[in-house]
C-alpha cells in the first residue's frame, strides 16, 4: 500500500464523520453507507470502497472484514479499531473508533509527521485498551512510516512495561545524540534517530511520570492531534428519570393522605373485580349444611 492522495485523506475525514453522527442518530449502518456513498467526490476512490463495504455489510454485518480485504486502501490501523469496536462483549464503542479514525484522516490530510502519527495511534491504543500485540502490528504497516519506523514499531512491544514510554522517545531523538555529543564529539548513536529535538526534550522532563501527561505536552506544544476520550455517561436524563419518579411517589402519597383526611377512600380501587378474576371458587357462598 502507498501513501494515498490528500484528497482521499480529506474524503475519509468527511465519511467517518457522517457514519459516526448518523449511525448516532439512529439510522442503520447499511442505510448510511448507501447513501454517504453518493456524498463522496466521485473523483476519489472512497466510493467504490464504500460500495464494497456495503456488499460486505449486507452479508456479515459488520465493517471491518471488508476493510481488511481493502488493504491497498484502508490502513492495518484504521481495520484494527473498527474490529475493535465490533468485537463481542467490548466496551469501546463505534461512534469512538470513527472519530478516531476521523482525526487520523484530517491529521494525514494537513500534512503529518511520522513522530506525529505515531504518537497518536499509540496514545489511541493505550487510552482505549485495544491491544498491543496486534495495535503495534497493525502499525507498523501504515505507509506513512519507513523502514526504520517499523523497525522501532516492531521492537515496542517487547520493551513496553520494562522501559519507560518517556525513554523510549528520548533516546531515539536528536536531542538525546546532541547531548552526547557535548561529552564526546565522536558519538554515534547505534540506532537511527527518530525524533527531533523538541520531542526528546519533551520526553526527558516526562520521564517516570505518566505517560498521559507526555502526549498532552507534545499536544501542547507540538500540534500533535489529540486523541478523542471516552466519554463519560450523561446522567442528565436518569436525573431527571428519578426526579420524576419520586414526583409521582409524592402525588400519590398526598393523595392518599387527602382521601384519609376526608374520610374519602374508594374501595372500588383496591377491590378485585369479578371480571378480573378467573371466575368464583368452586362452594363459594355455599353453606357447609347444604354440601
Amino acid at each position: 500500500m502507498s501513501v494515498l492522495d490528500r484528497e482521499e485523506y480529506i474524503e475519509q475525514v468527511y465519511f467517518f464523520q457522517a457514519l459516526r453522527q448518523r449511525i448516532m442518530d439512529g439510522m442503520p449502518s447499511q442505510e448510511v453507507l448507501a447513501r454517504v456513498g453518493e456524498e463522496i467526490l466521485s473523483s476519489t476512490k472512497l466510493p467504490m470502497a464504500i460500495s464494497f463495504l456495503l456488499g460486505e455489510i449486507k452479508g456479515a454485518g459488520l465493517l471491518a472484514p471488508g476493510m481488511a480485504m481493502l488493504s491497498h486502501y484502508f490502513t492495518g490501523f484504521q481495520t484494527h479499531v473498527i474490529a475493535q469496536a465490533e468485537a463481542d462483549l467490548t466496551r469501546f464503542s463505534i461512534d469512538q473508533a470513527l472519530l478516531i479514525l476521523e482525526r487520523e484522516a484530517k491529521f494525514k490530510a494537513d500534512g503529518p509527521t511520522p513522530a506525529g502519527l505515531f504518537v497518536y495511534q499509540f496514545e489511541a491504543l493505550s487510552r482505549n485498551r485495544l491491544g498491543y500485540v496486534k495495535g503495534l502490528a497493525a502499525m507498523a504497516i501504515d505507509p506513512h512510516y519507513s523502514d526504520d519506523w517499523r523497525d522501532y514499531i516492531g521492537q515496542l512491544g517487547a520493551r513496553l512495561g520494562d522501559v519507560d514510554f518517556a525513554d523510549l522517545i528520548y533516546v531515539r531523538s536528536s536531542f538525546f545524540v546532541a547531548e552526547r555529543r557535548r561529552k564526546n564529539p565522536d558519538y554515534v548513536p547505534k540506532f537511527p534517530t527518530l525524533f527531533g529535538e523538541k520531542e526528546g526534550k519533551i520526553a526527558r522532563a516526562n520521564r517516570g511520570r505518566d505517560p498521559l501527561y507526555l502526549f498532552s505536552a507534545l499536544q501542547r506544544q507540538l500540534g500533535y492531534p489529540e486523541v478523542p476520550r471516552i466519554r463519560r455517561p450523561d446522567e442528565a436524563e436518569a436525573r431527571i428519570a428519578l426526579l420524576e419518579q419520586r414526583v409521582t411517589q409524592l402525588e400519590n402519597r398526598i393523595k392518599a393522605t387527602e382521601n384519609a383526611v376526608n374520610h374519602d377512600f374508594d374501595l372500588s380501587e383496591v377491590l378485585v373485580k369479578p371480571e378480573d378474576t378467573a371466575g368464583s371458587p368452586t362452594g363459594w357462598g355455599v353453606k357447609s349444611s347444604d354440601v
